[in-house]
């Protein structure tokens, strides 16, 4: 079956406001973003299966966790239908428990920044590569469990294009899929494709 993409959004935009709590750190969801899979060119699995994405394709509710510019880890929450892959990456956060925790990892940056970002968001609560595949529970398992504590339907969400995607799936006409709660502080700024390799190009150029 082809995947129903309106109910990919929907799985999406519910995952604003909810709690995921991994290995001490529990982030309330402020931004996600959806990923349509082999009908999305935004999506690691446009091109099809492989091994690094191979999750997404598998059951939904389970981490799809991506590592990235050598350096960073992200975390998706697998929404696959019927074996066409999807999934929504948690972008950004608020630290609602496991404050100290959560310091501990990212060192000296402000509260507001200890989650706010992908890669910030996945440091902060322990989510590394070896997490990948792991199952999303909505109840208590031993201290490495993923648990997802579900909220009411937001009430006041915006969209618009996904950060850093290239090419036509960041045309935000065309794949608005970026969701975050509005008026949040916990939400990341907007950056299109290639702006963030830049600003690391700049730090490395000798002044």
């Amino acid at each position: 079956m082809p995947l129903d993409v309106p109910l990919l959004l929907d799985q999406t935009r519910a995952l604003l406001g909810a709690q995921l709590s991994h290995a001490g750190v529990t982030v309330r969801i402020t931004e996600v973003e959806a990923y349509a899979g082999e009908v999305d060119p935004g999506s690691h699995a446009f091109r099809g299966r492989t091994n690094r994405n191979a999750v997404m394709f598998g059951p939904p509710r389970h981490l799809y966790v991506y590592f990235t510019y050598g350096m960073h880890h992200c975390a998706n929450i697998v929404l696959s239908q019927n074996g066409s892959a999807a999934a929504a990456l948690i972008r950004s956060g608020e630290i609602v428990d496991g404050i100290d925790i959560a310091r501990g990892r990212r060192g000296a940056v402000t509260d507001r920044d200890l989650a706010r970002g992908p890669a910030r968001l996945a440091q902060a609560l322990g989510l590394t590569l070896a997490d990948n595949g792991a199952p999303v529970v909505s109840s208590r398992g031993d201290e490495h469990a993923v648990i997802l504590h579900e909220a009411a339907p937001a009430t006041a969400i915006e969209s618009g294009p996904r950060v850093g995607v290239r090419g036509a799936g960041g045309d935000g006409t065309l794949f608005p899929w970026r969701f975050w709660l509005a008026g949040d502080p916990f939400v990341s700024a907007y950056r299109p494709a290639g702006e963030n390799r830049a600003r690391r190009a700049t730090r490395r150029t000798p002044s």
